[in-house]
């Protein structure tokens, strides 16, 4: 049985899959498992699907149900070695005291999600187990659809009434876990995906050293979504840390947008939402939003039943039912009663206290919460440790490839047997580097290579600035205009009309911008193109 390694179907001989058109000539280089690797006798494995600083996740064939299953590989950058070729890894030595307890922990984490099948928010652990001197667990692969592509095919956000029954299964599932003593840390709208049959799946599982900056593992933080506590060296994570994923990404689900980084929060702390998304919502579920969304842990939601209770009804009728309840005990007599025009005391306490809430939950969202430790939080942990090799060492050290095209890192590095350059796949924007450079790499410049066979470099590439400024068009033929627009990384559509002062089929102009303006890379914007002078017949009169 020949399978492809890009999808574990069939091949029937072919060597480009007939189904997913995967190049089964190639190989998967170090430090990932060579293709067709077998674990545990039964799991064959093919094609690296994603990675992170703890681990890497691996399309594979179960042998003993013909299921395909996803692998995930305990491979801490930094911390080990892989032959080409080889399944083996080669702990560093200086290393091997750090390796061990990580893998522990990843051991330990994965097992705790295996024995939570019952919560249908989380994805399938069926087993765990080491090997190779590091250690995997093997998950059901399902049919999904990306949460962010089900938001996109839901006209870019979700009513509540849809949101509610999906999130709520997610609050279970978070709960249990910090029950347990662990907890998931990235909860963000790239981590949820959707069933067949329209219910939430959430993936993207990683040890606390993963999701936290100054642990020996280069952390993956999901920006918008990350607490900001997240970015501050070795905080302890725990349930007020999730609370806050899931509130960004439920307001990501609500609005079409994640909130700004937490680092960009700690100096302006506004959630911004636009009055129709306001009006649309009840009162209560924007007053929880702010509350999970608190910058300072202090005044942000403390646990899941409190969560739970603000995003329900229930919430805000418990408020006004205290009210009625404190009334009804006082001494109100019949004649008081009476000179309210015909309406009870507690039925104006009921309406009085319900506009209350209703103000005070659209406004919640709008709170501006001034941070006296703004600024205090670096964004760029991961570069605080410089090179600590001794002044002795005379051997090879780790380039600095921060700056360089990511074409040119390659190339450099295919001619330098010490160095391993690993692309990690977690591209971010940036306004200090260009579209296609390295913005961020793992170990740092300056590090030492002690190993015989190298080291490997984990590098992130920068999708250059987040604001893109839309080029002075007018005047232009419509396809030079949609690749200027490119060229800036935007999406062009054409709306027509006519005009006496612009030639056919070239641009009047923008629809509600001007040149110089700014947006989001990615933006679709709409340029205006003429069709010429509108003809007019004349009819002549005899």
């Amino acid at each position: 049985m020949s399978l492809c390694m890009g999808c574990m179907q069939e091949l029937n001989g072919s060597v480009i899959c007939p189904n997913c058109h995967f190049d089964n000539s190639e190989v998967q280089s170090a430090p990932f498992l060579p293709f067709g690797t077998e674990l545990a006798g039964r799991y064959v494995t093919g094609t690296g699907l994603e990675t992170n600083g703890e681990s890497t996740r691996y399309i594979a064939f179960d042998k003993q149900t013909g299921d395909v299953v996803i692998v995930t590989e305990f491979l801490p950058i930094g911390l080990f070695s892989r032959d080409e070729g080889q399944t083996e890894l080669k702990v560093n030595y200086d290393d091997r005291l750090a390796f061990n307890k990580l893998r522990d922990e990843f051991i330990s984490y994965f097992r705790i999600i295996s024995e939570l099948k019952d919560l249908s928010a989380l994805t399938n652990i069926v087993d765990v187990f080491e090997e190779n001197n590091t250690a995997y667990a093997i998950e059901e692969k399902e049919d999904l659809i990306p949460f962010e592509e089900y938001i996109e095919r839901s006209n870019g956000h979700l009513d509540w009434d849809i949101a509610r029954p999906l999130f709520m299964p997610v609050i279970s599932a978070l709960e249990a876990l910090h029950k347990r003593g662990v907890g998931h840390y990235a909860v963000a709208p790239k981590n949820l995906f959707i069933t067949a049959s329209g219910k939430i799946r959430m993936a993207g599982y990683a040890t606390e050293n993963e999701r936290k900056r100054g642990t020996a593992l280069k952390s993956q933080l999901f920006s918008g979504a990350a607490a900001p506590e997240q970015y501050e060296d070795n905080f302890p994570l725990d349930d007020i840390t999730d609370i806050y994923g899931l509130c960004s990404t439920l307001f990501y689900a609500l609005t079409g947008h994640l909130p700004n980084s937490a680092v960009e929060r700690l100096k302006d702390s506004r959630l911004l939402m636009s009055t129709s998304t306001v009006k649309s919502l009840p009162p209560h579920v924007v007053s929880a939003l702010a509350n999970g969304l608190q910058v300072q842990r202090e005044n942000r939601i403390t646990d899941f039943d409190e969560l739970r209770s603000q995003l329900s009804v229930a919430h805000t009728a418990k408020a006004i039912q205290d009210e009625i309840s404190r009334t009804a005990s006082m001494n109100i007599t019949k004649e008081q009663s009476r000179r309210n025009n015909g309406m009870s005391h507690a039925s104006i306490v009921t309406i009085s206290v319900a506009i209350t809430v209703l103000v005070l939950g659209i406004a919640g969202v709008f709170w501006v919460m001034q941070n006296p430790l703004a600024g205090l939080f670096s964004g760029n942990t991961d570069a605080t440790a410089a090179s600590t090799s001794s002044t002795e060492w005379t051997g090879p050290v780790v380039p600095n490839y921060v700056g360089m095209k990511y074409e040119d890192v390659v190339k450099a590095a295919a001619s330098d047997d010490s160095v391993v350059v690993y692309r990690d796949y977690n591209d971010a924007y940036s306004d200090k580097y260009a579209d296609g450079v390295v913005m961020e790499q793992y170990p740092p410049a300056g590090s030492k290579v002690d190993q015989e066979d190298g080291i490997t470099v984990s590098v992130t590439v920068s999708l250059g600035a987040q604001m893109r400024e839309l080029p002075a068009i007018q005047g232009n033929k419509i396809d030079e205009a949609a690749q200027s627009l490119a060229d800036a990384g935007l999406l062009a559509t054409a709306e027509y009309q006519y005009s006496d002062t612009v030639a056919e089929n070239r641009v009047i102009g923008y629809k509600n911008h001007v040149a110089g303006d700014t947006l989001e890379s990615g933006s679709n914007i709409i340029i205006i193109v003429s069709k010429g002078r509108q003809q007019t017949t004349t009819q002549a009169t005899s």
